[in-house]
């Protein structure tokens, strides 16, 4: 385990009950840390079903920049009576633990290692608010107040930050000031404060900003010109799209009519999202689609479909747990292979893994880019914990001078001077075709079809002819290793032992690393950013004698898709898996590889 708190780290967790008011509370914990300089990230746990069940919070602070999570709770504030005995065992030695005493806690319910707190936050709230719903609301408001006087939080950025918050309303500004100076005023009457760790001011987060991965990814959509969308509601990738429609609605309307430039549209079920997608893309619009993995599921014919007919779209996959409906309100890394080899057939996608929401952003405009480059679907892999839970990420930069690189895409002239247009002619002989928009000129019109066809885009059941056309799809899957994204690389050669992960691992392997290099272990990494593996990937491989792929599911698909796609041998490959659901930790990668190297000394 990692060692005790010190000031800016620590980690807090809230247990509460789902639809009581506290996401807002525990927003504006998390955002004063990040405006007082401190690094910090937020990762919500919340329940599938309806309101009423429990929900948590966790907050990181780490002044060393670690955003993964901590796998220790220094703080926890318990204010759902159901989880209470839960949350108690949850508190690492030498924490605390913060309860509502408005109403006592059995003697049994304690731990001596601890200490416990206890802050009547209903009774102060009843005789301070008007209305049974002001008072639940304000009741968690207060529990910041006591956490700012424990911790030292600077009250004036608590105050700015209500202000920001609700800017227009000027009424919810005062009830929740009154709110926080209640639990201020009691923990700095009853409580040694500050605890012996504290958040100190630092400038830790100049230059950053405070986003979740599923609005960098529509943000990236946005910036990527995409102007159709199709999809059909599912956890927890449905705020991409929320996210999208957001900004379509303020900057892709025209300036002079109020005319709306985009479409979007949500479908009766996945397939026909899918469906919808194909056929603005085919078009010759930038459209794309979001969804979890029982929506990639249902979407597996139609992406074999675009795959063999050579139809660029976009397929933003927010992973969960599976199978079946499995938990959708936890993270995984579980979709890995369904959507290398989605559909039926010899069928190859390319795949993009971003790490965090920043690589959501540029990650989702490179995927537009590929998809016509390719002509291709093009799948990105983000997860619930990148998607859904907010991550400080350096601020986004952007090239005015953008150009979507279209691909192959013959206009009427070029059809004209040709003289005759095949659809599935391999004439660069790099098995990407030249392709046409609908209406362009009368010779360049064909018939799109996911039967067999030929070069020509002819009907054909012929042997030779069907050959050709998936050899040559052979041969674009070896050209898109060129332009897909390299991996990230840490290497030094005197290291002969690795890690590879993919992208939510990220931050976590990073401070596994450190603490391997601590301890007077180095080791070289590698993070895959996409599918098919670039020569890197093989170079690196080929330059190990072990490596531990990170990855969060139970199957090793990542390693798998390793084993299938390169030269690399089984014994050199060693599996770290985490998959119950919740952000993988640094200790749960190095409780395995910290085993298996002592095993390996020892022989």
């Amino acid at each position: 385990m990692s060692a005790g708190p010190r000031d800016n780290d620590f980690t807090i967790k809230i247990a509460n009950v789902n639809g009581t008011g506290s996401a807002s509370a525990n927003a504006l914990l998390m955002k004063v840390f990040f405006r007082m300089g401190i690094p910090v990230v937020g990762k919500n746990y919340f329940p599938s079903n309806i309101q009423g069940l429990p929900t948590w919070y966790e907050i990181r602070v780490s002044e060393a920049g670690h955003l993964a999570r901590s796998g220790r709770i220094d703080l926890m504030v318990a204010m759902n009576a159901e989880t209470y005995q839960k949350d108690l065992l949850e508190v690492a030695p030498g924490g605390f633990l913060i309860y509502d005493s408005t109403w006592p806690r059995h003697k049994i319910l304690s731990r001596d290692d601890i200490t416990i707190l206890g802050v009547p936050l209903a009774r102060m709230c009843n005789e301070n608010f008007p209305t049974a719903r002001s008072r639940v609301l304000m009741k968690n408001v207060a529990y910041v107040g006591v956490v700012a006087a424990l911790l030292d939080l600077d009250l004036q950025v608590i105050r700015s930050s209500l202000e920001k918050t609700f800017a227009a309303k000027a009424n919810l500004i005062e009830a929740n000031q009154t709110a926080i100076d209640l639990g201020y005023q009691y923990a700095k009457e009853n409580f040694s404060c500050p605890l012996a760790y504290a958040a100190k001011a630092s400038d830790k987060t100049a230059d950053h900003i405070m986003i979740d991965g599923n609005t960098a990814a529509a943000l990236g959509c946005v910036y990527a010109g995409a102007t159709v969308a199709a999809w059909y509601p599912i956890t927890p990738s449905t705020s991409v799209m929320d996210g999208f429609k957001s900004l379509c609605e303020r900057y892709r309307r025209d300036p002079e009519t109020g005319e709306r430039n985009f479409a979007i549209i949500q479908a009766e079920d996945e397939l026909s999202a899918i469906g919808m997608v194909l056929g603005a893309s085919w078009n010759g619009a930038r459209a794309f689609t979001s969804t979890s993995g029982p929506g990639v599921s249902l979407m597996n014919e139609f992406l074999g479909y675009g795959y063999f007919t050579e139809i660029p779209a976009v397929l933003i996959n927010v992973q969960r747990c599976g199978p079946s409906t499995g938990m959708p309100t936890r993270t995984q890394q579980s979709d890995i292979m369904a959507c290398a080899y989605a559909s039926h057939g010899d069928t190859r996608h390319v795949l993009l893994f971003p790490a965090n929401p920043e690589e959501c952003f540029y990650m989702a405009v490179a995927a537009f880019d590929l998809a016509e480059r390719l002509q291709t679907p093009v799948i990105m892999l983000t997860d619930l914990d990148v998607g859904m839970n907010d991550w400080m990420i350096p601020d986004l930069k952007w090239d005015d001078n953008f150009v979507p690189d279209r691909g192959k895409i013959m206009t009427a002239a070029e059809v004209e001077a040709a003289g005759e247009f095949h659809r599935y002619l391999d004439s660069d002989g790099d098995g990407i075709p030249y392709r046409t928009l609908p209406g362009v000129h009368p010779r360049a019109a064909y018939f799109t079809r996911g039967s067999g066809h030929n070069m020509h885009g002819a009907y054909t059941e012929d042997a030779r002819e069907y050959q050709e056309v998936v050899d040559r799809l052979r041969r674009k899957w070896e050209t898109a290793k060129q332009f897909v994204p390299k991996p990230a690389v840490n290497f030094t050669e005197k290291h002969r032992t690795g890690i590879i992960s993919v992208g939510g691992c990220d931050d976590a392997v990073q401070e596994s690393r450190e603490r391997l290099r601590e301890s007077g272990i180095g080791m070289n990494y590698l993070r895959v950013k996409a599918f098919p593996f670039s020569d890197e990937v093989q170079e690196f491989l080929d330059a190990h004698d072990r490596i531990y792929v990170v990855e969060q599911n139970r199957d090793a698909q990542l390693r798998g898709l390793l084993l299938l796609e390169t030269r690399v041998t089984q014994d050199k490959l060693v599996p770290v898996l985490h998959y119950d659901g919740l952000p993988i930790t640094a200790d749960s990668i190095l409780e395995i590889i910290n085993p298996d190297l002592q095993k390996g000394e020892a022989a």
